[in-house]
């Protein structure tokens, strides 16, 4: 794909959006009481982050689908990922989760455009010169790709070291670039998506301390001078040597009364049972306190993707059973979510015949893609199912296999042609060739309707 916008524009993707938000309407409708839902309900998002290698597997997308309302991509938009060599831009991973996200009426954070971790050997051998125009490149390029489709991007992401000091972090871009590369990258980020909220994220700066009390002076300067500065994220990892601190809310409002928004971006607590449901409910509260927080986003969907997957720190374990961590957390966001609401992975039946569907991109070329819908039945056989796929305008299916389409406009109703019968958890998927003719987004699936 080319490293411009992705052939789209809101105005263009208008269609797209309206689909997608039926989408979402469907899954509000169907589970009121999920966390996306029930933070909708208090103004808020709730969000996980996501790797595009998992999302193949049907118990995550259908977790992912059913409880969440935002997606920040894990590790698919770092700069090894999209720009390997210099100028050569490579999209195709992280462009699997926006177009997953969008079909499911979610929206997205870009993560991260300026970071000292994860960079190609290229970046640190330039000179300051090259180095600064390789960064401006770098911003525009990721930036403008996806244009309009982003909610909000990770600017620059821990440029402050820990401890006591307060200072800046050896970096190729501190220590080539000085002070100003964190002025400068907000500044080029603003002209390239006006749209979008720009972020400063960072760790260790959950409570009120050193390195917490240099962002909020970076942050009071730059709204005191107009840097355009939106959000400051607060990653919020912790565990029994790094505790929620007794500070956490009164730190976040500081950084509210400067009149930016304030996320939590990285969200994960190591532990089990109550004491780690007792923190989660400390940082949910601590955040619908803060009229500006704005929302939420726990680092991965499950326990046995984690990076620190040891220390069992998400709300949903190794088998995507729901933990009393997330329970806690849908009771502080004012839910009350029934554990034998059909489609959790795992309830015991109860009669309800249900289904999920998930989309995937299998197959991409200039003019066209191979899409597959996966439908998984829910703790119940099924003898039939059927889902709505919604092309945008622009495109057009030339073939379908492994279903029987009906046609209505750019809106296909799907059932089964030889797969309708599944057992409980089984899934089949039936696929379809698109012409793009000029756009490249995705199609929306559908609720999935079981019989």
């Amino acid at each position: 794909m080319s490293m411009t916008v992705r052939g789209l524009t809101r105005a263009a993707t208008a269609g797209l959006v309206a689909a997608a938000a039926l989408t979402a309407a469907a899954h509000s409708a169907e589970a009121a009481d999920t966390l996306g839902s029930a933070a909708a309900g208090q103004g808020r998002y709730f969000g996980t982050a996501v790797a595009a290698n998992h999302l193949g597997e049907a118990d995550y997308t259908a977790t992912l689908d059913r409880e969440f309302s935002s997606v920040t991509p894990e590790n698919e938009m770092k700069w090894d990922a999209t720009e390997p060599s210099r100028g050569t831009f490579t999209f195709g991973s992280a462009d699997r989760i926006v177009d997953h996200a969008q079909s499911q009426g979610m929206d997205v954070r870009g993560h991260t455009l300026v970071w000292h971790s994860q960079l190609p050997s290229w970046v640190g051998s330039l000179g300051a010169s090259d180095l600064r125009i390789a960064m401006n490149a770098h911003i525009n390029g990721l930036m403008g790709h996806y244009k309009g489709e982003i909610h909000s991007w990770d600017v620059v992401n821990e440029a402050f070291q820990d401890g006591g000091s307060g200072a800046r972090r050896s970096s190729p871009f501190q220590d080539k670039l000085g002070n100003g590369f964190i002025e400068e990258a907000f500044r080029t980020a603003r002209a390239a998506d006006p749209a979008a909220k720009l972020c400063y994220n960072d760790y260790n700066t959950d409570g009120v301390n050193a390195k917490s009390n240099a962002v909020y002076d970076m942050v009071e300067d730059f709204k005191s001078r107009g840097v355009p500065i939106d959000c400051v994220g607060f990653q919020s990892h912790f565990n029994s040597n790094s505790p929620v601190p007794s500070d956490y809310r009164q730190n976040l409002q500081r950084f509210a009364d400067l009149g930016v928004d304030v996320q939590i971006t990285e969200l994960d607590i190591e532990g089990s049972g109550s004491a780690q449901a007792a923190d989660y409910t400390k940082v949910v509260e601590a955040c619908l306190a803060v009229s500006r927080c704005t929302g939420m986003t726990v680092w991965g969907v499950t326990d046995k993707y984690s990076w620190r997957s040891g220390g069992t720190p998400l709300l949903f374990d190794g088998n995507y059973q729901e933990k009393p961590a997330h329970d806690a957390v849908l009771s502080a966001l004012g839910g009350s979510g029934d554990p034998g609401d059909p489609g959790d992975p795992g309830d015991p039946g109860d009669g309800t015949l249900s289904c999920t569907a998930t989309y995937t991109r299998t197959a991409d070329w200039s003019s066209g893609y191979n899409g597959q819908v996966t439908i998984t039945a829910g703790d119940e056989p099924i003898s039939s199912w059927t889902t709505t796929v919604t092309l945008p305008a622009q495109q057009s299916v030339s073939s379908l296999w492994n279903g029987t389409p009906t046609r209505s406009g750019n809106v296909m109703t799907v059932r089964p042609s030889w797969n309708g019968t599944l057992a409980a958890g089984a899934s089949t998927s039936f696929g379809f060739t698109v012409a793009k003719n000029g756009s490249d987004a995705a199609p929306a699936v559908g609720t999935c309707t079981a019989s």
